[in-house]
């Protein structure tokens, strides 16, 4: 029988999580599509805005509670751990599934032919497995998570930031040479995830220069770099727990931030900051800025004792799920 350690929230951790839920809250409800406040549209191709932040703050924590959750098994493979991984994997990729569905569903039920019978119109608009989305923002949750976890399991801690630097570096070769940053049909990413998913299950929503085609934000390829981004939320978390001194971990996290900021802010010159293909440099840039933040939380809650005007956050990030 395996033996858990006892856990201590982050209460930080917890706050960071329910911004950035509110945050997506925010994005997700700007009041006029048709008249948005700039700083609540995502960057159309190249670039950041603060709505860009909003997932990959997300992936940052994941990888965060992802430490926290492993250390309970002290990072040893057991059936039981193995079972809470993928059964925790499969969970979120079928929510986000289920989310695509049922937009679809939703959707084709608005644009039936009134004429048909209701029973008719409701079977077409539920018969939509045709075009539905495999990946999404759930869906590169789950595999992220799942990589992420079995990487923290199966090799030894000291490599991971070699993994991650790895995977960015080539990433980034794969998007230099291989028409990464177009947005066209020759690009890697839509080239792999055509072959793979097919057309019909991306992502149709992209338009970039008046060009519309299928090209997934979150497709297959593109999640090489998401996993690097986990893993990098998962060292911070190592960080944060390796002393109790909140001073000690204050200046980690900023020292790490600022060091993942400058550097991201700097390749930009060569590989520009990109959500929509996940470039090392969107990873670079988001985990500096999650990790001087959640410093700064800790600083504020953690050392300052300020507290109360977190309690409407908490509320949406207690739980982790």
């Amino acid at each position: 029988m395996t033996t858990q350690k006892p856990s201590g929230r982050l209460l930080s951790l917890d706050i960071l999580r329910g911004v950035t839920i509110a945050g997506m809250i925010l994005v997700n409800n700007p009041g006029s599509w048709s008249d948005i406040f700039a700083p609540l549209r995502h960057a159309a191709w190249n670039g950041l805005t603060p709505t860009d932040l909003v997932f990959p703050f997300f992936m940052f924590i994941m990888g965060i509670s992802t430490y926290f959750s492993l250390r309970k098994f002290d990072f040893q493979p057991s059936r039981e751990l193995m079972v809470k991984i993928f059964r925790r994997t499969v969970l979120i990729y079928l929510i986000g599934l289920f989310i695509a569905w049922f937009s679809n569903f939703c959707y084709g039920l608005s644009r039936a032919d009134a004429a048909l019978p209701f029973s008719q119109r409701l079977a077409d608009a539920a018969n939509s497995f045709s075009h539905l989305r495999l990946v999404g923002v759930m869906p590169r949750l789950a595999i992220c998570y799942c990589a992420a976890s079995l990487i923290a399991v199966f090799i030894r801690h000291k490599l991971i930031p070699w993994i991650i630097g790895g995977i960015l570096v080539v990433y980034g070769v794969l998007l230099l040479a291989f028409h990464g940053y177009d947005f066209t049909t020759d690009n890697i990413i839509y080239i792999v995830d055509n072959a793979i998913l097919g057309e019909q299950h991306m992502y149709r929503g992209l338009t970039v220069d008046g060009v519309n085609m299928p090209f997934d934000p979150e497709g297959l390829l593109s999640s090489l770099p998401a996993i690097a981004h986990v893993l990098i939320g998962f060292v911070c978390g190592e960080a944060i727990m390796s002393t109790k001194d909140n001073y000690k971990r204050i200046t980690d996290l900023f020292i790490t931030g600022t060091c993942l900021m400058f550097a991201g802010f700097l390749l930009d010159y060569g590989l520009p900051i990109n959500k929509n293909i996940w470039s090392p440099t969107f990873v670079l840039t988001t985990c500096g800025l999650a990790a001087s933040f959640l410093g700064l939380l800790i600083w504020i809650i953690d050392i300052k004792g300020y507290k109360a005007w977190s309690r409407f956050f908490e509320s949406f990030g207690i739980n982790p799920l």
